[in-house]
């Protein structure tokens, strides 16, 4: 582990990434965000989820360095009397499991198509295509939504777990599309190379040459693309939440704590909806940033 450490570290991707202080500061951003959400249950101060812990006496607090605040909530308190910071750390650890999760389903979907329709050609790519432009042709949140609605109509007593499994299925619909045209366009140039054409000849299967051969070559821009649309399904995952077809109005999702402090924002309860706001702008351009570090480090012609 170590050795594969220092030598990322010496390679070329890890020296662009020693001398990038943009870099070194998303990183840094990021993995406070991913450390508190993994070990919420230790860092929050107080759990939103308990609701014997929480007294209707404390709602509506205001930050501890406020007139009438406490320091026993430094960002003060949501209508309900929970903490803003708990709330924030835990809705954090939401909107990243569900956006981690609906870019991973994505890029299984997406790069398996891509892979199918630029290696085999045809009637298959025609058909894949074609649909690829039938999803582009939708907003992709007017999609989510529809398909969020939908999911919470017919399940209206669904589980947590089923109603989290609907929101990423909704937000990975569309997301998998620009995953399928990327790898598509990549194995349309590596399926005529020589090492492609020597395994053929040899009897290579199909589904070995694009798995073991194939495959390996089309990452890149994949990876590229698959951090920066982290950050896009963490915001539709909030834009979704906000308009109350998102994560369960139980769970503290970034989201939904806007949603709750913008109908207190114009009577002086700032903090129940910048704080909130303030978390998902940190945790999306964090994202962003290590994405566009990630897209030039891994291109040649930009080192």
């Amino acid at each position: 582990m170590k050795k594969t450490l220092f030598r990322w570290f010496d390679s070329d991707v890890g020296y662009s990434f020693r001398t990038s202080p943009v870099a070194i500061g998303a990183a840094v951003i990021a993995l406070v965000c991913v450390f508190c959400s993994l070990f919420a249950g230790w860092v929050a101060p107080h759990n939103p989820f308990d609701l014997s812990t929480l007294e209707l006496s404390d709602a509506r607090l205001p930050p501890g360095w406020s007139e009438g605040g406490s320091w026993k909530y430094p960002f003060g308190t949501d209508d309900q009397g929970r903490d803003i910071l708990s709330a924030l750390i835990y809705g954090a650890r939401i909107s990243l499991i569900v956006g981690l999760a609906s870019v991973a389903l994505s890029v299984v979907v997406g790069v398996a198509l891509g892979l199918l329709a630029g290696f085999k050609g045809g009637w298959i790519d025609a058909v894949l295509m074609r649909l690829c432009d039938v999803m582009l042709s939708f907003p992709a949140i007017l999609v989510a939504l529809l398909i969020a609605g939908v999911g919470r109509a017919v399940f209206p007593n669904a589980h947590e777990s089923l109603a989290f499994g609907v929101l990423i299925l909704s937000i990975s619909l569309t997301g998998w599309v620009q995953y399928a045209r990327t790898v598509r366009g990549s194995t349309l140039v590596e399926r005529n190379k020589e090492y492609v054409q020597a395994a053929r000849v040899t009897g290579v299967s199909s589904l070995r040459i694009m798995r073991r051969h194939v495959l390996p070559n089309v990452l890149g821009p994949v990876m590229v693309l698959a951090t920066i649309q982290v950050a896009t399904a963490i915001i539709t995952e909030a834009t979704l939440s906000f308009l109350g077809v998102g994560a369960p109005p139980t769970s503290p999702s970034l989201g939904t704590l806007i949603r709750i402090g913008n109908d207190y924002l114009f009577s002086g309860e700032w903090w129940i909806t910048v704080f909130p706001g303030v978390m998902l702008v940190l945790i999306a351009l964090s994202v962003n940033l290590l994405g566009d570090w990630l897209r030039d480090a891994l291109n040649p012609r930009l080192r």
